[in-house]
């Protein structure tokens, strides 16, 4: 529950302003708008990368500054937009976040994100494609098996055959998870549970994608 949150990274320069945005548990909540809009300062503070400067964000009713730090994030999943490789093995990035994972774990993750078979393939050198990157850190997040996941979509810089894989990964990931996804291109989000249009910092519309074009405003412009 986020809840008449303000927030600015600099004094007097408002970033968020009163956003109050419920997602059940289990739900996908797609959070779409222009450059700027603050889209991606709500998933930090989510996070608690910042704290809100009004206004709280509570998980199952209790204020996210009240838990551990390390205990909240254990719990949040994020996938971001420009996907990151550590050094080391295939095996390591994937167990990233659970380092005794086993090999059948690891397997699983990459199975269930369609990167499995093209591992599988690799000769000693490996070249990763942006899409392919993208699919291991998705399956480093599946195996943390997060209860709520962030993904600032991944899907923004990839050919469209490799956007298809990804999309059937995140759907893979985001089953019966709470989820918010800060989205680009609208087409990925069009079975969003609730879809926030954020302009200026402001929520300015919210519905699902029907509601939404039915309203004939922002969103359905953008769509």
């Amino acid at each position: 529950e986020i809840s008449h949150i303000d927030f600015s990274y600099l004094p007097d320069k408002p970033i968020l302003k009163d956003v109050s945005i419920s997602a059940p548990k289990g739900q996908m909540i797609a959070v779409v708008g222009p450059t700027g809009s603050g889209k991606t300062t709500i998933m930090n503070l989510i996070n608690r990368f910042y704290d809100v400067d009004a206004g709280s964000i509570c998980f199952d009713g209790k204020d996210i500054r009240d838990y551990d730090l390390d205990s909240l994030r254990s719990k949040v999943g994020i996938v971001l937009q420009d996907s990151v490789l550590f050094s080391g093995t295939i095996r390591d990035n994937i167990r990233f976040g659970v380092p005794d994972a086993s090999q059948e774990m690891v397997e699983a993750a990459a199975k269930a994100t369609h990167i499995h078979d093209y591992i599988e393939s690799l000769p000693d050198k490996n070249i990763f494609s942006t899409g392919q990157k993208q699919l291991i850190s998705i399956a480093r997040t599946l195996l943390t098996d997060p209860q709520v996941l962030i993904l600032d979509e991944a899907t923004s810089n990839v050919d469209t055959v490799t956007e298809s894989k990804i999309q059937h990964a995140m759907e893979a990931i985001v089953a019966g998870r709470t989820s918010f996804v800060i989205a680009h291109r609208l087409k990925t989000i069009l079975n969003a549970d609730q879809i926030i249009v954020l302009k200026d910092g402001e929520v300015i519309e919210r519905g699902n994608h029907h509601e939404l074009l039915k309203l004939g405003g922002f969103y359905s412009e953008l769509y």
